[in-house]
């Protein structure tokens, strides 16, 4: 094979590499909760749930050494050394995914997050076609042509890491700066649950479980013991008996603790709802819980409706009530919706007329303490502009202007440096 021909092939692959691996790590890191949760499904189905410690470092270093590689081979930044983390890497997701295409151990591998989902198959496909850039980068790894000179690698390495850090530290500690989900502020949550005319549509089983004498069992909406009191509601899960299309909302169900399901109730109010979203409260931050009692009491004032939904048990449910003094009724939701709703535990929702007005979490939830202005009179109570259009124009610039400079830097210093040093060189 001609050199010619491996160098096109090395800078080709290396621009296709870099990049799929840059954006793989920076939706990662814009919603790390996300990453956390899909390390978890797979250490649940590979009956490793004991190591769910290592979930949250594992996302942070997941995303990281992603985004890194990326970078780095992108700018021909530390050749080898970042040649041979891309082949390593290949060759473990790609028998990885081959197995999890087999046995369907998860539905996706959540390689892109929510921006891009792919099912295992075609996640596998992927980096079958990847795995042989892998491959010839790492063998030809010289013919990588550097962006930068050698005195400045470590500075490009240093930025990229503290850049994807500092993006998963803000939005794991907040929300995701870009919301790829179904439940992103401006939403209207029934157009989203809607299914077209010529789509087959899936059908969906919700199972309402409750607990007599202490052994807890199963019914459906039509044979729940709703008259019968000697029954406890435990809790709601909805369950797919037959795949068909499925719109982007299917499982936003709202059940009362007596087993009456109010979500269109909710989904048509014209005024506004706040819901409180907590999708384990045994796990849930308890450093807001009076900014909530304050925000309830607000609701009550103003005769806005106010819901807690969450997946615990009434047990835990109760626990909380007696530690924070919550006036409030607590719904049930599946635990999975919970977590996809929003990125915070607990964290707001604001709703009118089905629409998603606004979401807090836990740490930014508003004060209403003192408010005696009503939500139509309020900031709170329009859709914020959109953060996603700013986003994509303020973290570029973040990530580039550093770059830029020393890009400059680079070239009218550290490059002139190395010319002087040939020219010595050969003129001795």
């Amino acid at each position: 094979m001609g050199l010619i021909f491996k160098k096109i092939i090395v800078e080709i692959g290396r621009i296709i590499f870099g990049a799929l691996f840059i954006f793989s790590g920076f939706v990662k890191s814009v919603d790390p909760w996300g990453s956390i949760y899909k390390i978890k499904e797979y250490l649940d189905a590979f009956d490793l749930s004991f190591f769910d410690f290592l979930a949250l470092p594992g996302a942070f270093f997941l995303f990281t050494i992603e985004f890194c590689i990326g970078i780095c081979l992108l700018l021909g930044v530390y050749r080898r050394t970042n040649t041979i983390f891309a082949l390593l890497f290949m060759l473990v997701m790609t028998s990885l995914t081959l197995y999890s295409a087999i046995t369907n151990l998860v539905s996706d591998c959540g390689c892109f997050g929510d921006a891009l989902v792919l099912s295992n198959w075609q996640t596998f496909y992927k980096n079958i076609l990847l795995l042989p850039i892998a491959i010839c980068l790492f063998s030809w790894y010289k013919l990588i042509t550097p962006l930068f000179t050698k005195k400045s690698d470590y500075l490009i390495t240093f930025w990229a890491y503290i850049f994807i850090l500092s993006v998963g530290g803000y939005c794991f500690s907040y929300l995701p700066v870009f919301d790829f989900r179904p439940y992103k502020v401006d939403t209207y949550i029934p157009a989203s649950m809607e299914i077209p005319e010529d789509a087959e549509p899936p059908v969906f089983d919700t199972k309402l479980i409750y607990s007599k004498n202490g052994v807890q069992s199963e019914f459906t909406i039509n044979n729940y013991p709703k008259e019968d009191s000697t029954w406890t509601f435990v809790t709601s899960k909805i369950i797919t008996v037959k795949k068909g299309y499925e719109p982007p909302i299917h499982d936003f169900s709202i059940t009362t603790k007596d087993g009456n399901d109010i979500t269109d109730d909710v989904l048509s109010d014209t005024n506004y709802t706040f819901l409180l979203i907590a999708h384990k409260l045994e796990e849930a931050g308890h450093d807001n819980v009076e900014k909530i009692n304050d925000i309830y009491d607000y609701s009550v004032k103003f005769g806005y409706k106010f819901y807690a939904l969450t997946s615990s048990l009434p047990i835990e449910i109760s626990e909380w009530t007696k530690n924070t003094g919550a006036e409030y009724p607590f719904c049930t939701m599946d635990d999975i919706t919970l977590k996809t709703i929003i990125r915070s535990n607990p964290g707001l929702l604001l709703l009118k007329n089905g629409t998603i007005i606004n979401k807090w979490p836990n740490k930014t939830l508003p004060d209403l303490s003192k408010s005696n202005t009503s939500l139509d009179n309020s900031n709170i109570g329009k859709i914020p502009e959109n953060h996603d259009k700013r986003n994509m124009i303020i973290f570029p610039l973040i990530f580039l202007i550093p770059f830029s400079i020393l890009f400059f830097f680079d070239f009218f210093v550290y490059r002139k440096q190395q010319k002087k040093g040939k020219k010595k060189f050969h003129t001795k």
